[in-house]
């Protein structure tokens, strides 16, 4: 018997599961705390299309080095890769989804990618050629930014 999955209309456009609750706590505190922390040297980007050359994605946030601003010509599809993304798990979601973006970020010259797994407030964090560090508690560094976060702060 062959059964059809129903893809929500967010699911549709944006290519990735629909957040859920703690996804959205997860990913407005980790807004808050780089933004904080770290506005001066980085401009984040929630939820922004990317057009890599390894492919297309849509990470939960994008960090960039600071991008001059020009509000009159917009762009929809970011060309240029970030330097670091953020994944958060969605409810829905499964753990390869993410686990398979690593190709297409690296691929395209991202050079760190973190991925969040809020069940078990964990923080992994993935550099290209380098073993994955995992912290369930405590400071996680990005050697690649030097942003540094509490994993506290994330789950509070």
């Amino acid at each position: 018997m062959e059964t059809t999955e129903l893809l929500s209309d967010y699911e549709l456009e944006r290519g990735k599961p629909m957040p859920g609750r703690n996804h959205g706590l997860i990913q407005s505190r980790l807004s808050f705390l780089l933004l904080r922390d770290y506005e001066n040297e980085y401009d984040f980007l929630a939820e922004s299309s990317l057009e890599l050359t390894t492919g297309k994605a849509t990470p939960d946030l994008a960090v960039y080095p600071k991008l001059p601003r020009d509000w009159f010509n917009d762009e929809v599809r970011m060309t240029t890769p970030p330097l670091s993304v953020f994944e958060i798990l969605s409810p829905t979601q499964g753990l390869q989804d993410l686990t398979d973006k690593a190709a297409t970020y690296f691929g395209a010259g991202v050079q760190s990618y973190w991925v969040i797994i809020p069940t078990f407030k964990t923080v992994h964090l993935i550099l290209p050629n380098q073993p994955i560090n995992t912290v369930t508690a405590g400071i996680i560094t990005d050697p690649a930014t030097r942003i540094v976060v509490q994993t506290t702060e994330i789950f509070k």
